[in-house]
């Protein structure tokens, strides 16, 4: 009996001991972002933002929802988005590049879509990494 007791002492012990580490880990360094559709990186959100700024640094509410992520990847849209706006900074997301723009100039890069899932709400956003896609405004 008192093996079984010190078992379970020990299962309780390293659970909080990981739960514990759980909450202070942190990332040594970012994956960067996916370079080949249909490839994830598991990254964390730095700011959930609206669309536009003014003059102030400050967000104007319902201008469109943006996020920007710890991993250097970033998402917008001009639509008001619930599932982005239900995000907070340091969570934990997996960021899946679903789609890469064609026939873009030299230098332009823009318009790479990105499938994000926020892995503490559970909801999931496609947005491209700019408003405008390569060769746009």
């Amino acid at each position: 009996m008192r093996h079984w007791l010190l078992f379970i002492g020990i299962i309780t012990a390293l659970s909080v001991s990981d739960a514990a580490a759980a909450q202070t880990v942190t990332t040594p360094s970012e994956p960067g972002l996916p370079k080949r559709p249909g490839t994830c990186v598991f990254t964390h959100i730095k700011s959930v933002e609206e669309r536009l700024s003014d003059g102030n640094n400050q967000w104007v509410a319902g201008s469109g929802s943006a996020v920007a992520l710890t991993n250097g990847g970033y998402q917008v849209s001009y639509d008001q988005l619930p599932e982005v706006d239900s995000a907070h900074s340091g969570d934990r997301v997996m960021m899946c590049l679903v789609a890469l723009p064609t026939d873009c100039p030299t230098g332009d890069d823009r318009g790479k879509v990105y499938t994000t899932t926020d892995l503490r709400t559970m909801k999931s956003w496609t947005l491209p990494d700019s408003e405008h896609e390569c060769g746009g405004a």
